[in-house]
């Protein structure tokens, strides 16, 4: 029904079966829109379609959409609209606080970064009104999953950390790194057998790109992100010591095999029968290759990527007589932090480290 260098993320069947209402990035990879495609001709309607990003649910009587809409800089609130092409949106909720709509956010601009292996990948950039010269690179976490898009991000407390980044004069980059969701299935696939390597470079290249195009000092630029973020952050500063300048690695996968079944196996097959892709993808292994400093954090509670998987690395940094690291323990976290005091603890961390490392 569908064909092109886009992608579908939601069908619905309508009651007559005469049309589909789908949910898909046609515009551009980085949204998501809806449109009603007609059986009989396949004719492709948009319905709206835009800048940003959508999800639906149709009313019984298939005459008005309920739809939850966001912006890059607008948090996903509720709407209305009548089932027709570019229907008004009647907005009924506003769910965030006074103090975040008095904030100045900058939209990030969506750019193409391009990589040593004659291909592109996209990027949220963040630029700052005065630059210091120095620069972070973000990891979003999840493997497959989008963050370079027009609509609100998953990683809410992190876009606004960049906020702050960009107060300081820092220029940031979050990048759709390959297998990330949103772009087809080879980007999807890229990392099969090997994670940490063809992902990682293009934070590689991404750093060629800031240095290239934005007046970034090569010698200034750190990196960090969280569970997946944090794994590859791990391996930049293990497999590429002196790329980056620092790193900031949180609830980080150091071992593939100490992973979940259902998500590791998917990629990197199983440990008793393909030994070398487990090996050759888990930051443990290149531990000796620590140079730069390096900032740990980690939830004992962690219901995903276990404490130990830190531990482990960090006696074996132990044994290596590595000294330029440090670890951070939040004794009562899980995966994902619940109380303020523990996501302001990391963060404040987070900064002191690029303002130590990364500012002249």
């Amino acid at each position: 029904w569908t064909s092109g260098n886009w992608e579908v993320h939601d069908v619905i069947l309508n009651k007559t079966k005469e049309t589909f209402y789908i949910i898909a990035n046609k515009l551009h990879p980085g949204v998501r829109n809806g449109y009603r495609i007609a059986l009989k001709t396949g004719e492709i309607t948009p319905l709206f379609e835009g800048y940003f990003g959508i999800e639906w649910a149709l009313s019984p009587d298939e005459k008005k959409w309920a739809l939850r809409y966001s912006t890059s800089t607008q948090p996903w609130e509720l709407y209305v609209a009548d089932n027709k092409p570019n229907a008004p949106m009647r907005r009924i909720t506003t769910s965030t606080y006074s103090g975040f709509n008095q904030l100045n956010l900058q939209t990030p601009e969506v750019v193409q970064v391009p990589t040593s292996d004659n291909q592109t990948v996209s990027a949220r950039l963040y630029k700052p009104a005065q630059s210091n010269g120095a620069a972070v690179l973000f990891v979003h976490g999840a493997g497959y999953l989008q963050n370079a898009h027009h609509y609100w991000s998953y990683y809410a407390r992190e876009f606004l950390f960049h906020q702050l980044l960009l107060t300081k004069g820092y220029t940031v980059l979050d990048i759709d790194y390959r297998a990330s969701e949103g772009y087809g299935r080879d980007v999807r696939t890229a990392v099969y057998r090997h994670m940490g390597e063809r992902d990682l470079l293009d934070y590689v290249d991404g750093k060629s790109f800031l240095v290239n195009n934005h007046g970034i000092d090569a010698n200034r630029v750190g990196i960090y992100g969280g569970s997946y973020g944090g794994f590859i952050t791990l391996m930049g500063m293990l497999k590429t010591p002196g790329t980056f300048a620092c790193g900031a690695a949180l609830r980080s996968v150091t071992d593939w095999e100490h992973y979940n079944h259902e998500y590791t196996s998917n990629i990197l097959n199983y440990p008793g029968t393909d030994p070398k892709a487990y090996r050759q993808s888990s930051p443990i292994y290149y531990a000796n290759g620590l140079n730069g400093p390096l900032l740990l954090l980690h939830g004992i509670e962690d219901d995903n990527v276990q404490f130990q998987d830190v531990v482990r690395l960090n006696q074996r940094f132990i044994e290596l007589g590595k000294k330029n690291y440090q670890l951070a323990v939040f004794p009562t976290e899980a995966h994902s932090f619940k109380s303020a005091v523990a996501w302001t603890d990391e963060y404040r961390r987070i900064l002191e480290l690029f303002e130590l490392h990364l500012k002249k």
